[in-house]
């Protein structure tokens, strides 16, 4: 049998190790938000001729007082440009002016979001994943309530869960810096499902801890825990990864539209799977044995 319990801090210093470049990009650079988030205007226009380069539409924004634009290139010559907040009236000025200098256009889309609203919906997005976070594991320690230590579950699935949004919004950061990525409405829903399938495949694990706790009623936690595990192995495996060969055919062929909702869910999912085997499971043994209690002690008896 696999002893996966048995080399548990190996697997928590993975974790850490694929965590932490997030956290410091996080720390250092921050979230990409988009105009969801902090307040803007986002312009799409497709030129009939070949687009012009950002830097004269970035001059065009400056000369008529909208400066800081942020501009990307797209196919069949279409420019996406993202600026501080426009009403109506400044719309139709930037359009006039792109139609002066660079000949006809079509807007393909155009959203503005106000500096309050802006705030308020990040407001609210942090406190919907808050939300979500508390349910959850009042929901597990009800449901596990017949089995001793109910709440352990229910805050062992969500520091596994805690994993994966960490290790998400981390590599948002990256991405941000260095492939222009914005975190907009679309990540917030792609995080809120990798919530879900995190919390769903620990949930698998923790089903077969309770029904085999009443079986092996004299079986080693820590060996009860390891056999749960290995049993729903498999299982977890084959329904996680069923589901990312899907997100992965929808990355590739899915548009450019989606790709980054669709790569978001991709790297949750997969972090879902492993934190859901390696992470929550184990977590109760810790518990359980109260290891904290001797972990500075190992260290010293080491060092002499």
């Amino acid at each position: 049998m696999i002893d996966i319990v048995k080399r548990r801090y190996v697997y928590f210093a993975i974790s850490l190790v694929i965590i932490l470049p997030g956290i410091v990009a996080l720390i250092l650079w921050g979230l990409p938000l988009a105009i969801d988030f902090t307040g803007g205007s986002f312009l799409e226009v497709q030129f009939a001729q070949t687009a012009p380069f950002s830097e004269g539409v970035s001059a065009l924004y400056a000369d008529l007082g909208f400066g800081d634009t942020r501009i990307q290139t797209s196919d069949d010559n279409v420019l996406i440009v993202r600026s501080k907040f426009l009403d109506n009236e400044a719309r139709d000025q930037i359009l006039g002016g792109l139609r002066a200098e660079f000949g006809e256009i079509t807007v393909l889309r155009f959203d503005s979001v106000g500096p309050t609203v802006g705030k308020e919906v990040a407001t609210r997005a942090s406190g919907a994943v808050a939300l979500a976070a508390l349910g959850i594991m009042l929901y597990i320690t009800y449901a596990f309530r017949g089995v001793s230590h109910a709440i352990r579950y229910g805050v062992s699935a969500i520091i596994a869960m805690l994993h994966d949004v960490a290790l998400v919004i981390g590599l948002a950061a990256i991405f941000g810096k260095f492939l222009g990525w914005e975190v907009d409405s679309l990540f917030l829903t792609a995080l809120l499902t990798v919530i879900g399938f995190s919390v769903h495949d620990s949930i698998v694990v923790f089903d077969r801890i309770r029904e085999n706790s009443s079986k092996y009623r004299r079986m080693p936690y820590e060996t009860l825990v390891n056999q749960s595990i290995v049993q729903t192995l498999a299982r977890s495996i084959n329904t996680q990864l069923t589901v990312m060969l899907t997100l992965l055919a929808l990355s590739i062929f899915g548009g450019e539209t989606i790709r980054h909702f669709v790569i978001t869910l991709l790297i949750g999912v997969f972090s879902g799977t492993y934190s859901s085997i390696f992470n929550a499971a184990p977590i109760l043994v810790v518990w359980e044995n109260k290891e904290w209690r001797t972990w500075f002690r190992r260290g010293s008896s080491a060092a002499a």
